[in-house]
């Protein structure tokens, strides 16, 4: 924006006084998913059973508005350091969706010469929270196997002296879960804050949970997202009480409602609907895998989570992603000019019926780049 001939004076004080990184910056885009199948967003496409929803309505009418949530939300961060088998000593902190605690992190950290380090790719709030955060965001490029590169992050952590590494274990875009022994190195060289992301611990089968109790300066994050309550918009963190406390100064207060307090508190009762969810979400995972690994032309990457990582024949990428989406099915166009995820697209599983409709749609897709 700087230097650029200003329309309006609303336009000129932004370019005065929003910091130019901020300007730089493009929002994070939600694509229009009307009267699309919707795999593009890592959700859970499963609803609750009826029944379920009428107890659950019945609770919420006992709700009181007009009062506001416990600050702390107590009852449920007790639920859920039993349920994620929180090591008794360690604290949790509870937070608007996992990017709440992220910005949390950052901001608690934030000095204009610290740096944040991750892996690329990775997820992408990793990069912007650091950047609104007024730190430096560096990455160590992940290996042509989607593997975390050991000697890399090493070097790159003597280096640059992260004051936080943000590790998401399963990784995003690739679905690939790292070496536990990559990632202990790293957590034991590491000079700052190490977060490992666990977004998609309920399909991953594995956790460093239990490593809180050897390393203080490591945390773990974790979202009932994709668990199938995506719309609570409820991240939780755990770690070290020494580290919680300082970093729930910077919470706001309030931070989760009085709705997603309570509904969570409800769903986490029904832990067998939820375990049963993402039962059948990991066996059409499998299926899925299977019948994409059998069309010609694509390289299906392993996954560890709610979502496959595929790369279209070369040069076709884009192309059939638009072809994917003109048949009904919206997926994730992660296509780069770089090599590691270049004419990569990824699809969220979903309910056996959304895959077929997936699987047709990228049949015909691939037939008609091929023809085109």
């Amino acid at each position: 924006m700087k230097g650029a001939a200003w329309h309006t004076p609303a336009e000129a004080a932004v370019a005065r006084w929003i910091r130019p990184e901020i300007q730089a910056l493009e929002a994070y885009h939600v694509p229009e998913s009307t009267d699309l199948i919707k795999l593009d967003a890592m959700e859970n496409p499963y609803a609750w059973p009826p029944d379920v929803v009428e107890e659950w309505l019945a609770v919420l009418r006992r709700v009181s508005l007009n009062r506001y949530p416990d600050p702390s939300a107590k009852r449920l961060r007790e639920r859920l350091h039993r349920l994620f088998e929180v090591p008794e000593d360690k604290a949790v902190m509870l937070g608007n969706g996992s990017d709440e605690l992220i910005q949390i992190l950052t901001m608690a950290v934030s000095r204009p010469e610290r740096t944040v380090l991750a892996p690329d790719p990775a997820f992408s709030m990793y990069r912007m929270i650091t950047l609104f955060s007024g730190m430096h965001y560096v990455t160590v490029p992940l290996r042509d196997d989607f593997g975390l590169d050991r000697e890399a992050m090493l070097r790159a952590l003597a280096e640059h002296e992260p004051a936080i590494v943000f590790i998401d274990y399963p990784n995003n875009p690739s679905g690939r879960l790292f070496d536990a022994g990559d990632l202990r190195a790293v957590i034991e060289a590491a000079p700052g804050l190490v977060v490992v992301d666990e977004a998609y611990h309920s399909f991953a089968g594995a956790t460093f949970m239990p490593q809180l109790r050897d390393y203080p300066h490591l945390l773990v994050l974790r979202t009932l997202s994709k668990m199938g309550l995506a719309g609570l918009r409820l991240g939780i963190l755990a770690g070290d009480r020494a580290w919680l406390d300082q970093v729930n100064k910077v919470r706001l207060p309030y931070n989760v409602n009085v709705l997603a307090q309570v509904s969570a508190d409800f769903a986490l009762g029904h832990q067998a609907i939820l375990e049963a969810q993402a039962a059948a979400i990991r066996r059409d995972r499998a299926h899925l895998q299977e019948a994409m690994a059998a069309l010609p032309g694509i390289t299906v990457y392993p996954s560890r989570a709610n979502f496959i990582l595929f790369r279209a024949p070369p040069g076709q990428g884009p192309a059939l992603f638009e072809q994917i989406r003109a048949a009904g099915v919206l997926i994730k166009n992660l296509h780069r000019d770089d090599a590691l995820l270049r004419d990569c697209l990824r699809v969220t599983v979903g309910t056996p019926e959304e895959n077929q409709a997936f699987l047709e749609a990228l049949r015909a897709g691939l037939a008609t780049c091929a023809g085109g």
